[in-house]
């Protein structure tokens, strides 16, 4: 698959198998994320990878918990609202259960940090598409950043305290095998050339 192919096909996946890729192709996504430009050549964006599934179905647990005690303005973002809706209806899995889960932070205070992590995260949708994998990006976690129970939780699996998480991907073989790639009309991001 060529580069434009792999970026024009790429779709978010949600319904993954359970299988777990093969380290190998895991490594070549985050591969590709730590080779995304960075401000001033950085490389500051730290990718903490989780695979364990007991770990996994303890930070759902952890993050449909702090998300079910939020309380949010009407005008708050609409996944946002999203999520703390159906944290408080329960069942929440906020990584929809797929079997990796890679956790994206940066240093707090650096005016390049969501930037850098975003060009990392679209780096390793891209790799994950073009190696048949479904990906989907995840803001939960960044979302819940100063909460400190996450934050906690996070410590415990490599996040440093001057980090702030910027992002988070999830990463599996999509429910019918290959990654989502149904035809998806561009309505919007208007182009003006002068």
């Amino acid at each position: 698959m060529d580069a434009l192919q792999a970026i024009f096909t790429r779709r978010s996946t949600r319904l993954m198998k359970p299988d777990m890729p093969e380290r190998e192709l895991i490594e070549k996504v985050i591969e590709a994320g730590r080779y995304a430009p960075s401000g001033g050549n950085n490389q500051t964006t730290h990718f903490i990878v989780i695979t364990d599934k007991a770990v996994l179905d303890e930070m759902a647990k952890l993050v449909e918990a702090e998300f079910a005690k939020m309380e949010l303005a009407e005008d708050a973002y609409a996944s946002l609202k999203h999520a703390v809706a159906a944290a408080k209806k329960g069942g929440y899995v906020f990584h929809y259960n797929a079997p990796v889960l890679i956790v994206v932070a940066n240093r707090k205070g650096y005016g390049n940090a969501m930037a850098d992590s975003a060009c990392a995260l679209e780096n390793m949708m891209i790799a994950a598409n073009a190696l048949d994998l479904g990906s989907c990006w995840i803001n939960q976690l960044h979302w819940l950043d100063e909460d400190e129970a996450v934050r906690e939780c996070l410590y415990k699996l490599g996040l440093l305290p001057e980090e702030t998480v910027t992002g988070g991907l999830i990463l599996g073989y999509g429910a019918d095998g290959a990654p989502v790639r149904s035809e998806l009309a561009r309505t919007g991001n208007p182009v003006t050339w002068a």
